[in-house]
């Protein structure tokens, strides 16, 4: 299998800067050859200085019909490359790219304009989505002028894609994007109350920032899922939400011990007060949020029932 690294991002988001940056690292260096196919030619062009010391040939593909596996496996076939390097072009679906069987990507990593990413979110959301959600890393530049947008932009990107490592950065280098003033709850309350837009926002944020959160009482309304093979004496409350569009849906919900006397059903709707604790849990694999039920009460669905981040 051939290790294969893919670039993503719209024209002009810093993934030729970036693509140079790794080849100069040291750790990057080697003498087994490296094949680096472009997509897209933005105004930044290639130093001919550091292909030739990273031993990194480039070739480019800049039709979106070019972008076959018979055409790749030529490609792999001319220059016998060790790894794989792809700047993908970030108007051609990634959904329909085709790799050779024996090409495995080894990690995807998604540049963003910071200075322009609202406008993509709005205009070219579906595309967008579909290069952040098998993301790894997120590095979102350029963020000198949106400062106080990056705690939304990172609601709507971990909205995507809740498990990858996202990195604001400007021209100092990288920026803290979620702050406690930014949130719409106050996360020093005995009880921090939370609304539709508070429980997404509280639900993302915990992630990034457990240590927060430990020790805390929440409460909100919710939606009963038990999974399967679950353990005893746990349930998950939560809520679906609309990360994309209509059809692009996820539930959104922590493991919750509760021992208490409501017989819950799946599907069932209430209102829940919970601690928050951080442990290791087996179905995460690793350390999370676990909250234990304080209280449970059966309510009504609201009249909304999923919530958006946009």
């Amino acid at each position: 299998m051939i290790p294969v690294y893919m670039i993503n991002g719209f024209l002009e988001s810093g993934k030729t800067e970036f693509i140079q940056y790794t080849l100069s690292q040291p750790y990057f260096q080697s003498k087994a050859k490296t094949l680096l196919i472009v997509c897209e030619e933005g105004e930044i062009e290639y130093d001919d200085a550091i292909l030739k010391h990273s031993n990194t040939v480039m070739e480019v593909v800049d039709e979106e019909e070019d972008f076959t596996s018979q055409k790749l496996i030529q490609l792999e076939k001319k220059h016998r490359p060790a790894r794989i390097i792809v700047e993908y072009n970030g108007m051609w679906s990634v959904k329909s790219m085709k790799l050779p069987w024996h090409w495995k990507i080894e990690q995807q990593i998604t540049c963003v304009d910071g200075s322009t990413f609202s406008t993509y979110f709005a205009n070219m959301k579906s595309l967008l989505a579909d290069m952040l959600r098998k993301s790894e890393l997120i590095i979102v530049n350029r963020c000198d002028n949106v400062l106080s947008d990056l705690p939304s932009y990172k609601r709507n990107i971990k909205a995507i894609n809740q498990k990858a490592e996202i990195i604001f950065e400007d021209k100092n280098g990288e920026v803290n994007a979620t702050l406690e003033e930014d949130l719409p709850y106050d996360v020093s309350a005995d009880v921090i109350s939370l609304d539709d837009m508070g429980y997404g926002i509280w639900y993302l944020d915990v992630l990034d920032n457990m240590e927060r959160y430990r020790g805390k009482t929440v409460e909100f309304l919710a939606m009963v899922l038990i999974p399967e093979k679950f353990p005893k004496g746990y349930f998950v409350p939560g809520r679906m939400a609309m990360t994309c569009c209509a059809d692009d849906m996820v539930f959104l919900g922590y493991a919750c011990k509760y021992a208490g006397p409501v017989d819950l059903k799946a599907k069932d709707w209430i209102k829940v007060k919970a601690k928050v604790n951080i442990e290791f849990f087996a179905d995460y694999g690793k350390e999370g949020p676990v909250l234990e039920a304080i209280s449970v009460e059966k309510t009504k669905a609201p009249k909304d029932e999923v919530i958006s981040f946009v």
